[in-house]
């Protein structure tokens, strides 16, 4: 027990110690960030098929052992930066509704799919990232059917006290999968609409699957409100 906690230590020393203004923990987190910049710039632009551990040590200009030092592999690498866009995707869409509260739950559904376009359009690579590439990635598509109750619950949470919770559940979860497909068909060019009308399209949605289940809510109810 005593070598293991002077190992500890003398790694906790190393990793704090200073060398032309950097710590050892600060220069592993920018080359991880070097390794995490070009994957998503190469799964963004040419797909998982272009992401080598090759290809990515070339283009960080940095050896494999530094590679594996961050990543067990190529497909951890992948899944880390899939990780990234999808954080920073869910991180949006909290903070926007989290800013304009609950009220106006038409207005708060434009602001939060005009931030999620705004998201996947601002930097192509991540529209890519996150709803294309796990198409054609089984890596990638497991990890997104894992995230998707995430985004689920930030809707169910939007949908208002007077539905039940397997009502909001329920149409939490559909309407991910619907909005989910139609942002798909948007970037790969399927749907040759303008982002405003596909902005315009997916606030009705929202609003108009609120009113039905809250309309369904109250057709439940007992006579008299008892």
């Amino acid at each position: 027990m005593s070598s293991t906690l002077r190992h500890d230590g003398l790694m906790s020393d190393r990793q704090t110690r200073s060398w032309a203004g950097t710590t050892l923990a600060d220069r592993r987190a920018e080359r991880r960030q070097r390794f995490l910049d070009v994957g998503l710039d190469l799964l963004g632009t040419q797909g998982s098929a272009a992401v080598t551990v090759r290809s990515v040590c070339r283009l960080a200009a940095l050896t494999d052992r530094y590679f594996y030092e961050n990543f067990a592999d190529r497909e951890a690498l992948l899944l880390a930066v899939y990780d990234q866009v999808a954080d920073e995707a869910g991180r949006v869409l909290v903070e926007t509704v989290g800013a304009l509260g609950s009220s106006d739950y038409e207005a708060v559904s434009r602001a939060a799919v005009d931030a999620f376009l705004g998201l996947l359009t601002d930097d192509p690579r991540k529209g890519r990232v996150l709803l294309l590439e796990p198409l054609t990635d089984a890596t990638l598509g497991i990890r997104g059917v894992a995230l998707s109750p995430a985004f689920a619950e930030i809707i169910q949470g939007q949908l208002g006290s007077a539905v039940t919770p397997v009502d909001a559940q329920l149409t939490a979860t559909a309407l991910v999968g619907a909005l989910a497909n139609l942002f798909i068909r948007w970037l790969d060019g399927t749907l040759a609409i303008d982002r405003g009308t596909l902005a315009d399209y997916c606030t009705r949605l929202l609003v108009a699957s609120r009113a039905l289940v809250e309309a369904g809510a109250l057709s439940e109810k007992p006579a008299g409100g008892r």
